[in-house]
């Protein structure tokens, strides 16, 4: 596995002057051995002056938050962070690779979440390079990588969870944001840490169920929120009238039988589990007529 390793550069304000002060030389000793009529002097100003210009390719810039990796016939031999204008010998290539932080979003995928039901999600990733080096020579091209990894990371994640769950200790994908937000950049970083890429945040931007589904999956849910209210509404019932038997006989302010405790908690039940007001109805008799 090839790492980054950084490597200074001259800077290129220091070499531009002197190179030029070398060509101007260079010329001036080419005229005079032009008119000493040498030969070997005119050879030898032509070989320097050559190189001189051959070094002026040397040149190159590195704007902010990028990075030029260098390279020599094939082999790798640094990579340039500082920025500014730089120079290095002309043989290197010097391949430009953005540092800077990027946004991707991936397109609507259809899914079977846990319960098998087919859902739509799709995710927005923000991401940046770290190391150039694994950036350029680890993958064939690191923002196509980025793109594979990201939605079949995405495909795993809507796998392993329901869409929806009305149990509060349950992660679902619509419930948890948050936990299912973390485990895909998570999945996600898995992934592409070989590239060199840092994931900085993933979220869902997207879900909803597959349209061909999703009629009968919204009477499904209402029924099901339906059945976790009432089941919510019936516990809190009988604590409240276990409660109020409790107080009461703690306080001994009425003796209640058995027959008026049954009466008891069936009027308490259908007030508290009514949907609709209760109209209360005064007894003027006794149980025992």
């Amino acid at each position: 596995m090839i790492r980054e390793r950084q490597r200074s550069a001259v800077s290129g304000w220091v070499m531009l002057p002197v190179l030029l002060v070398l060509a101007a030389g260079f010329l001036r000793f080419l005229y005079l051995a032009l008119q000493a009529q040498s030969i070997g002097g005119v050879l030898a100003a032509v070989f320097l002056e050559v190189v001189t210009l051959v070094c002026l390719g040397g040149f190159f810039v590195v704007n902010p938050n990028e990075a030029r990796v260098l390279q020599l016939f094939g082999a790798y031999r640094g990579t340039v962070r500082t920025a500014g204008l730089r120079w290095a010998s002309p043989f290197f290539t010097k391949q430009k690779v953005s540092l800077r932080v990027r946004n991707f979003e991936s397109g609507k995928l259809k899914v079977n979440d846990l319960d098998g039901n087919p859902i739509e999600i799709a995710s927005v990733v923000v991401w940046r390079v770290v190391d150039a080096a694994e950036a350029m020579f680890e993958v064939e091209n690191f923002e196509n990588y980025v793109k594979v990894q990201t939605e079949s990371a995405i495909r795993n994640l809507a796998s392993r969870y329901p869409y929806d769950s009305h149990d509060d200790e349950k992660v679902s994908l619509r419930g948890s944001t948050a936990a299912v937000a973390g485990d895909l950049k998570h999945e996600i970083q898995d992934r592409l840490a070989k590239a060199g890429v840092e994931v900085i945040e993933a979220r869902i931007s997207h879900l909803a169920y597959a349209p061909e589904i999703a009629a009968v999956m919204l009477r499904r849910q209402q029924a099901a929120a339906i059945i976790a209210a009432r089941t919510r509404i019936v516990e809190g019932a009988v604590g409240m009238v276990d409660m109020a038997l409790e107080r009461l006989a703690k306080s001994n302010l009425v003796q209640l039988d058995e027959e008026r405790k049954a009466a008891m908690v069936s009027n308490l039940l259908v007030v508290l589990c009514s949907d609709r007001e209760a109209q209360p109805v005064v007894n003027t008799g006794t149980l025992y007529q």
